[in-house]
C-alpha cells in the first residue's frame, strides 16, 4: 500500500507548528511535508525530524519575495509562486537559493516551484512572454537543484482553488518537462486538483505512472478538500491502482481536517487510514527515499 506523508500546514493545526511533528509522529507517521518552512530556522525543524524520527519529503519555494521580510509576507500579500513572472527574475533566484538552502538542512529531496498567478484578464501580460520566462527558470532551477541532488517538481492546480494559476492541467506539466528534459524536473500530482480542473484520474495515473514522470502525489477529498474517505473519488480504489502500477514514491496527505482545528481534529480523521497501516506493518516494507 501507498507511504503517506501528513502535510503539516494543513493537518494537525490544533497545535503550534513545531508541536505538529511530533503528533504526527504519534499517530504512525514516518514522513512530513508542508508549504513553507521560511518563518522558522531550519535548524528547529531538523531537530524536530530527528527527534521524531521523521523524514522531510517536500517543501515549496517561496512563494514571491526577495528578502526575508516580503518572503514572510508573500502568500498573505497574494502571491503564488514567482516562476512564470517576467520581471521577477531575481525574486524567483533568491527564493530558489533559500529553498535549496532549507532542503540540504532539512535533507529534503523535492522542491516544488511554484508557477505564479498570471494578472487578471483585461490586465493580461503576453502569456506567452510568462511561458518563456517559467521555462527558463524551470531550466534554471532543475540545474541549480541537480547540483545538491534534488528534484524540482512543478504541480497542474485547479482553477476553481487558485484563479489565475498558470499551470493548471497534467498534459501541459508533462509536454513542459519533455521539452525542458531534465531527468530532475518531475511533475507532482496532486489527485484532488486534478479531479476537479479535468477528472478522468485513473487514466492520467495509467498514462503517466509508467513512466516515471510523477515524482510525487497528494490526495484530498472532493470537493471539499478533507479527509480521503469522503467526497466524489474512490480513494480505495486509486491505492490499490498505486500499488497495481508500482509507485514507490511517497503520497502527501494535504486535507484539511473535516473537524477543523478543534484537539484532537486530525487524529480522529485517520481512521481512514487504520487498515492500510496494519498492512503496512505486517508486510515489513520500508519506507522509501
Amino acid at each position: 500500500m501507498p507511504r503517506f506523508a501528513a502535510n503539516l500546514s494543513l493537518m494537525y493545526t490544533e497545535y503550534a507548528f513545531l508541536d505538529r511533528f511530533s503528533a504526527a509522529a504519534d499517530d504512525g507517521f514516518s514522513a512530513v511535508e508542508f508549504l513553507f518552512p521560511y518563518d522558522y530556522c531550519a535548524t528547529d525543524i531538523r531537530k524536530q525530524l530527528d527527534a521524531n524520527g521523521l523524514r522531510q519529503v517536500l517543501i515549496n519555494t517561496p512563494a514571491g519575495g526577495g528578502d526575508p521580510v516580503s518572503v514572510a509576507n508573500a502568500w498573505v500579500d497574494g502571491w503564488r509562486g514567482t516562476a512564470c513572472l517576467p520581471g521577477c527574475e531575481a525574486q524567483f533566484r533568491y527564493g530558489l537559493e533559500l529553498a535549496l538552502s532549507y532542503a540540504s538542512d532539512l535533507a529534503c529531496p523535492r522542491l516544488h516551484v511554484m508557477a505564479g498567478v498570471m494578472p487578471p484578464e483585461g490586465d493580461k501580460g503576453d502569456k506567452a512572454a510568462s511561458l518563456a520566462c517559467y521555462r527558463a527558470n524551470l531550466c534554471h532551477a532543475a540545474e541549480r537543484a541537480a547540483q545538491a541532488g534534488i528534484e524540482v517538481l512543478i504541480e497542474p492546480i485547479n482553477q476553481r482553488s487558485m484563479p489565475g494559476y498558470f499551470l493548471n492541467r497534467q498534459e501541459q506539466a508533462h509536454a513542459l518537462r519533455q521539452e525542458i528534459g531534465a531527468s530532475n524536473l518531475k511533475v507532482q500530482m496532486d489527485l484532488f486538483h486534478c479531479q476537479i480542473e479535468e477528472g478522468d484520474v485513473t487514466t492520467k495515473l495509467r498514462r503517466y505512472l509508467p513512466t516515471g514522470a510523477i515524482g510525487h502525489i497528494q490526495i484530498a477529498g472532493v470537493p471539499e478538500r478533507h479527509e480521503p474517505d469522503t467526497g466524489e473519488l474512490n480513494y480505495t480504489y486509486l491505492f490499490s491502482l498505486l500499488d497495481e502500477l508500482g509507485y514507490t514514491g511517497w503520497v502527501g496527505c494535504e486535507y484539511h481536517p473535516r473537524r477543523g482545528s478543534v484537539p484532537g481534529a486530525t487524529t480522529a480523521g485517520l481512521q481512514w487510514m487504520m487498515p492500510i497501516q496494519h498492512t503496512q506493518c505486517a508486510s515489513g516494507f520500508g519506507p522509501p527515499t
